[in-house]
């Protein structure tokens, strides 16, 4: 795609700034900048990128890495407002995941430890991680408020925190990672998913791209579960005081 082709094809945003002054959606201004902010993040990105893939230092790669992982850590915080430690759990959880997973693809000659398939690949791992982690922070605090009496009546019986909590946590996992399962089943289906497209852009055959898509959709479904249970079950005990009574419980924004 050259230049003139992308400026052309930009005009597009103008249907949905339309939309928006048409149907007093007040959102005109928002989407001019987080259209802006998109071009110049990804400019800054790509031009970071095409400096990274020309080292051969895998110490580079694995700080690139080491960065994606930190900043997603961070963007956790929101959702998991209250929980004590949440960036590091985030931290620990993705990190694991993304460990597992690459070092997999890695070991089995799915991937090759260069820069240019790897940040990539990782980003994508990282991503879909993080993002899991979320929605099973969102559920933590919302079913810890909204099923109180039910805890509190399970450690009346005696049970533990942990067996109490058994099924809040069951239930967050389960709603977290059910978004990149359903995702995965309409695959080739609903949709053409974007490495696979891309891939086919590029010039590579059908089959090639179909044989990176499946092996994207492995890894994110087991980076999103791995990081996902390790979250949730390092992160409920924030929920407890030290005389393992329910705390007073918020619903994140």
């Amino acid at each position: 795609m050259d230049t003139r082709s992308l400026i052309i094809a930009s005009t597009l945003i103008i249907i949905p700034i339309f939309i928006s002054y048409k149907e007093h959606l007040a959102l005109e201004k928002e989407i001019i900048i987080s259209v802006l902010r998109a071009v110049i993040q990804l400019a800054i990105v790509g031009y970071i990128l095409e400096r990274i893939f020309g080292l051969e230092n895998p110490i580079f790669t694995l700080l690139i890495v080491l960065i994606m992982i930190v900043n997603a850590a961070v963007n956790t915080k929101k959702r998991g407002e209250g929980i004590k430690n949440v960036v590091k759990i985030s931290f620990i959880s993705i990190l694991l995941g993304t460990s597992v997973t690459m070092s997999v693809l890695v070991v089995s000659g799915a991937l090759n430890f260069v820069a240019n398939e790897i940040v990539p690949v990782a980003g994508m791992v990282v991503s879909n991680a993080m993002v899991a982690i979320g929605i099973s922070y969102r559920n933590l605090n919302n079913s810890f408020k909204n099923r109180r009496e039910e805890v509190e009546v399970k450690l009346s019986l005696g049970a533990d925190i942990k067996e109490a909590a058994s099924g809040i946590l069951r239930e967050s996992i389960k709603i977290a990672i059910i978004p990149t399962i359903d995702s995965a089943k309409t695959l080739g289906i609903v949709s053409l998913p974007g490495m696979m497209t891309g891939l086919i852009l590029a010039g590579a055959s059908p089959l090639m791209a179909i044989k990176f898509q499946i092996m994207v959709t492995f890894m994110i479904i087991s980076s999103s579960s791995i990081a996902t249970m390790m979250a949730t079950y390092l992160s409920y005990r924030a929920f407890f005081n030290e005389r393992k009574q329910l705390k007073n419980c918020s619903i994140s924004k």
